[in-house]
């Protein structure tokens, strides 16, 4: 049957590509919204349609939950942990937790250690982590470890971690390696520029979860940066390498 639709399918879509327009196929569980597949909420969307089965999920650098708002449209049954380091949205993320029962908060950056961290504080939905202090807008914040909050709010596994860490992804997957071995996503900003000395850029990333078991599976909402219009940032999604998707190497 494919084979007789697929010429059918092109020759229709030859004849709306003369008047611009394109067939998309929409998927009946979304209730016919049309989601881009090239944004975050598609890729989200993308894990739940293959059957990810997720029992928590850490949202590193929340500010005011925003992105697990999202997340849990397609994951509602999911517990969730908003980490995130500046103060500045606290309100936001108390009004979020008493909205929703299924998620809690902690005040604190995430990193390798349990104390305290400095902290560039410049932009409220920006900001860096640094174990030595910064030239302009510092500030000396908590820091925790996944593993430690795993373990002091009892979070149980599958775990999916979402970064938006901005260069500090190193010491907080030192900080997790527990946490990690009960993860099956990671969806992470990554840079094209090394953002700080020690940071890692999209490419280093990928080598080194691959290291630790994991395999990209998609890439969404790329940036170009303002000063001359070249890549900047991308979000990526990792998965277990053993996952079945790998396992299948043709197109359709």
């Amino acid at each position: 049957m494919k084979t007789i639709l697929r010429p059918i399918h092109r020759l229709i879509q030859k004849g709306l590509g003369l008047f611009g327009l394109t067939l998309v196929r929409v998927s009946p569980a979304e209730d016919r919204k049309i989601i881009n597949r090239s944004t975050m909420r598609g890729a989200i969307r993308a894990l739940a349609q293959r059957g990810y089965q997720i029992n928590t999920i850490i949202d590193i650098g929340a500010s005011d939950g925003r992105w697990s708002k999202d997340a849990m449209e397609f994951f509602p049954k999911a517990q969730y942990l908003l980490v995130e380091a500046q103060g500045f949205h606290e309100a936001n993320l108390q009004a979020f937790t008493s909205q929703h029962t299924n998620a809690k908060y902690v005040l604190a950056a995430a990193g390798d250690t349990v104390g305290k961290i400095y902290f560039d504080a410049g932009d409220p939905f920006g900001g860096q982590a640094s174990h030595t202090p910064f030239a302009i807008n510092n500030v000396e914040l908590p820091v925790t470890t996944l593993d430690a909050e795993v373990l002091k709010n009892q979070l149980s596994s599958p775990f999916l971690i979402k970064f938006d860490t901005h260069g500090f992804e190193l010491p907080i997957l030192k900080g997790a390696q527990e946490t990690l071995r009960q993860t099956e996503v990671i969806v992470m900003e990554c840079y094209a520029q090394r953002l700080m000395p020690d940071s890692l850029t999209f490419s280093e990333i990928c080598q080194q979860l691959d290291f630790l078991g994991f395999r990209c599976i998609d890439v969404v909402d790329p940036v170009w940066r303002a000063y001359d219009d070249s890549f900047w940032q991308m979000d990526l999604v990792f998965v277990r390498k053993e996952r079945p998707e790998f396992a299948y190497t043709a197109y359709e």
